[in-house]
């Protein structure tokens, strides 16, 4: 018995983003899982590797530096993601009401999301400058000595927190305006008529509402800040103390600077099993959602 038509069909117009899949996704993940497993003792040939199994995993686990990135992602995660939604909400329910200038506001509100990461990280550079910076200006009105945002260990994680708040809360704002949008007035309607108004509304409708959008963000902002990397590395360097550093910036610093590679490897697939118990969890809350 033959193939269908319809199924041959379905096949042929697959080839092609399977073939791009295989390339750019497939074949890199098996080539960094056969790296993890294998070191590289002539850092000018890469094809001379030596197998040593899970010696780089072991290693890793044995490793400060390791729980030291981890703890510095952890903390940047823990300051970032739930600031990124509650903003984003918050911005979306206000621009949502009937406001004077809301559409002028909508459009800054997502201005900074189409900013690189260079240009952001330049200009914020500037903006916490501990001697010229414009905030220590505005606070020298105030206080003698402003802090160093970008030297200080226990300011530095939470001011490219912030940054990163700043220039991505736009993304999350989009998202919450079209779930908020979706929802019927005739909802609210039948609310206001039982007397439920505000805070109730917002417990009782929007938020019910809205909770698929509410957990894709999160779920979305959780993978993509664990994987910071370019705010340290280009603020920072992981400075003071190593206080700043993190998980993405510790791999890149040991495969390319160290030139560790197959450690460095090892470091991806443990961050890759972490951000995949994260899906799991946030999957297992969309779909208790839906039931």
């Amino acid at each position: 018995m033959g193939l269908r038509k319809e199924t041959i069909e379905g096949i042929v117009w697959s080839l092609p983003y399977l073939a791009v899949f295989t390339v750019f996704l497939i074949w890199p993940a098996l080539k960094g899982l056969y790296m993890s497993l294998h070191t590289y003792p002539n850092k000018f040939d890469l094809t001379e590797t030596e197998w040593v199994g899970l010696q780089n995993y072991v290693e890793l686990f044995q490793d400060p530096v390791f729980y030291n990135a981890m703890e510095g992602t952890l903390l940047f995660v823990a300051i970032s993601v739930p600031a990124l939604v509650i903003l984003g909400l918050v911005m979306a329910l206000g621009v949502n009401r009937d406001v004077a200038g809301k559409r002028t506001l909508r459009a800054i509100y997502f201005s900074p999301y189409v900013l690189t990461v260079a240009v952001v990280t330049l200009v914020w550079g500037q903006v916490y400058s501990q001697s010229y910076g414009l905030i220590n200006y505005y606070l020298g009105f105030f206080i003698d000595n402003p802090p160093g945002w970008l030297t200080s260990p226990d300011l530095v994680m939470a001011a490219l927190a912030f940054m990163t708040v700043w220039w991505l809360v736009g993304f999350n704002f989009v998202i919450f305006l079209a779930a908020r949008q979706s929802i019927p007035e005739r909802l609210y309607e039948a609310a206001r008529l039982d007397g439920a108004t505000g805070w109730r509304a917002f417990k009782d409708i929007t938020l019910p509402q809205m909770r698929n959008s509410v957990v894709f963000v999160v779920m979305v902002q959780f993978i993509l800040q664990f994987q910071v990397f370019a705010q340290p590395y280009v603020m920072t360097q992981g400075g003071p103390k190593d206080t700043s550093d993190t998980l993405v910036y510790y791999l890149y610093r040991s495969a390319f600077s160290q030139q560790q590679f197959g450690y460095g490897a090892a470091m991806g697939y443990v961050l890759v099993a972490i951000l995949i118990v994260i899906a799991i969890v946030n999957f297992k809350v969309i779909g208790d959602s839906n039931d």
